[in-house]
């Protein structure tokens, strides 16, 4: 049985004539006769009695009727809402991150997703550089937020803002006091450090072999909720870190932190995007709400202070 058979069937009995549906339909009497027929046989008995005027429903027919008007109803509003659904956006995307964009950035994504696209869910998965480049290369998500130590040379991946590097203590420390402070004052003083092999503790090191000295580490740690609360707990230790990263604990007087000079030691955080095949529909909108907050926060992975 079809919807269309039903839908013939109520035809029939709402006209009370095979020859008025037929007409009605642009067709011959005896077509609409069959159809009703064999309808009839499917259904397991006669829905019509005909009469010298035409045909009247018989009590099956009555039962049938009114459960079919039910189910089109329901039928139709059912097809409507798939229609309807269909021009939403939807699906889940796929996204890798760095602790530091993790909030408010992906918070704010979130709330304008739930709010203005509810049928699309986020899947963020947290990490370092070398592994989230790994799950992009692999197809285990959509798109990242990286730091990169060199502009994006390539289309999948776009610049969201640059940072520079800072000196991060706890409050009243007088190195971190000055807006600014050079790199050579890092010699002797006892740093929290990514563990190695990283290619940021690299850099840093290397920096600091051009200048004539090395690193010293007192504590070596990846986690950077780690690294902020041993030298927001300890008087003695700071950490160099990107400003995203501690832009809370500055809003809130935990740490202190003095931009690093001589040289600016910058990074670029870049959003790339996976080559395993072309975006979804809701990929494309999650990258382009990423970039628009961004933007709209003046290029950078926080509100301003007087939007917070």
């Amino acid at each position: 049985m079809h919807l269309q058979d039903f839908k013939l069937f109520l035809e029939v009995a709402e006209l009370g004539s095979f020859t008025k549906v037929a007409a009605q339909r642009q067709t011959v009497q005896s077509h609409i006769s069959r159809q009703i027929s064999a309808f009839e046989a499917q259904c397991g008995g006669a829905l019509f009695r005909r009469t010298g005027r035409g045909v009247a429903l018989t009590e099956l027919g009555t039962h049938v009727a009114l459960r079919a008007r039910q189910w089109i109803r329901e039928s139709e509003a059912f097809f409507a809402d798939i229609q309807q659904t269909a021009k939403l956006p939807m699906g889940e995307v796929r996204l890798g991150i760095l602790p530091s964009a993790a909030h408010p950035l992906m918070t704010h994504v979130f709330k304008r997703l739930h709010h203005e696209y509810p049928k699309i869910t986020l899947n963020i998965r947290e990490g370092q550089g070398g592994e989230l480049d790994a799950l992009l290369d692999s197809g285990q998500v959509d798109m990242a937020i990286l730091f990169r130590y060199q502009g994006p040379r390539n289309p999948d991946e776009i610049l969201l803002t640059t940072a520079s590097t800072y000196l991060v203590s706890r409050p009243g420390l007088a190195l971190t006091l000055s807006e600014t402070v050079e790199f050579r004052r890092l010699e002797g003083l006892p740093l929290v450090l990514p563990r190695r092999p990283a290619h940021w503790r690299a850099i840093l090191d290397e920096t600091a072999k051009s200048k004539g000295f090395q690193l010293q580490a007192a504590i070596e740690a990846d986690s950077l909720r780690v690294q902020k609360e041993l030298i927001a707990d300890n008087p003695h230790l700071y950490a160099l870190l990107g400003p995203f990263s501690v832009d809370q604990e500055l809003r809130m007087g935990r740490l202190q932190a003095a931009k690093i000079t001589g040289p600016d030691l910058k990074r670029y955080v870049t959003l790339a995007h996976s080559k395993q095949g072309p975006l979804t529909k809701a990929s494309r909108i999650v990258s382009q709400l990423i970039k628009d907050t961004v933007a709209d926060w003046g290029g950078q992975l926080t509100p301003p202070r007087n939007r917070s």
